[in-house]
């Protein structure tokens, strides 16, 4: 859920995108909403929610400046006791060109969502609100991906099934495979394989800092039982690919679209344009007015190389400028130090129910 807001005292209010699939094959900008009839009332507001600027080539503010609109408007007319708000629009722009706040076009993204989140901070404190402003992480630079899967796939150990010439993930019948999270890796072993073996094998790897079986995991608070029996981390330059085909040629047809639920693991190349594509921005509208017109066809625009294109990526510890940050209005509620990611919520019910 990306954004939502909770009245204790009454009913939950909620609202996250969430696009409809029509049976033809198309994909509807939409978003769900509680209660139902909030869904019409911000439609009607502030029109369809703008969802491919949300994620994909194509992000831009007008999808945090929606979700904010809409915040303030639920603010207004349902007078909640706790907002939560997310606005994505630095996850994009970091993950492209790095962290570097001198960069260009970081510089221009910083200043819209401060623009962005400011109106909404203000509107808040002119009602004498307590306001949080937290970050879920921080982005640090990286120069290329680990393609872990392929790693796995070369010492035989990954299953792949062929479709049509493309090669498609066989999780069930691998002896393992890693589903990648940015710079975490979760690795799972069928029952009965050698451990020890892969494990000294994702050691070996480039790009590689560490691999944590079960005391590693217990010992970072990632003994999850669904988190895999190895918990790979990539080096602070680095990123893990989800990539398991050896040939791009091979590669199966969603790998170069932007589609979320059939890849093993998050893709960031999905926020660029495939450079070896001229005139990539026509090809998108001509794609987009067959689809308009009836025709079924695949928006494959989403680059396989080189993955260096992607500049920032998070998920490791970090400390100093490099962490994320929480920064409250009310600072004799804020303890002094740093706050464990475990402690926000405490956090959070302080600010709103301390006198």
């Amino acid at each position: 859920m990306f954004w939502w807001y909770n009245m204790y005292s009454t009913v939950d209010i909620s609202a996250t995108p969430r696009p409809m699939y029509p049976a033809d094959g198309r994909k509807i900008p939409d978003h769900y909403a509680e209660p139902p009839e909030l869904r019409d009332e911000l439609n009607r507001l502030l029109g369809q929610f703008p969802l491919f600027t949300f994620w994909g080539p194509m992000t831009s503010i007008e999808s945090s400046r929606w979700i904010a609109r809409a915040t303030a408007h639920v603010r207004k007319t349902r007078n909640p006791t706790l907002t939560l708000c997310y606005l994505p629009h630095l996850d994009y722009c970091l993950q492209k060109y790095g962290p570097d706040p001198d960069h260009p076009r970081v510089s221009a993204d910083l200043r819209e969502i401060d623009e962005v989140a400011g109106e909404l901070i203000e509107s808040a404190e002119r009602q004498g609100d307590r306001v949080v402003v937290v970050s879920e992480y921080g982005i640090v630079p990286v120069r290329d991906a680990v393609h872990i899967n392929r790693a796995l796939r070369k010492a035989g150990l990954i299953r792949v099934r062929n479709e049509m010439g493309r090669e498609l993930l066989d999780a069930g019948a691998s002896k393992a495979f890693a589903v990648a999270d940015h710079q975490i890796a979760h690795v799972y072993l069928q029952h009965g394989a050698d451990i020890a073996e892969v494990r000294q094998l994702l050691e070996g790897l480039d790009g590689v800092a560490a691999v944590h079986g079960e005391e590693g995991k217990r010992a970072l608070g990632l003994d999850h039982p669904r988190s895999g029996e190895l918990v790979v981390l990539s080096a602070p330059d680095r990123w893990f690919s989800y990539y398991w085909w050896l040939d791009d040629d091979r590669a199966p047809d969603f790998a170069r679209t932007v589609d979320i639920h059939r890849k093993p693991g998050y893709d960031p190349m999905e926020l660029f344009l495939d450079p070896a594509i001229r005139l990539p921005k026509l090809k998108v509208a001509r794609r987009l007015i067959a689809r308009k017109l009836g025709f079924r066809n695949l928006l494959d625009v989403t680059p396989l190389q080189p993955t260096s294109l992607v500049k920032g990526s998070h998920g490791l510890l970090t400390d100093g400028l490099d962490s994320p940050l929480v920064i409250s209005n009310t600072p004799e509620l804020m303890p002094e130090g740093p706050v464990a990611a475990t402690a926000f919520k405490g956090l959070v019910l302080d600010h709103v129910f301390s006198q």
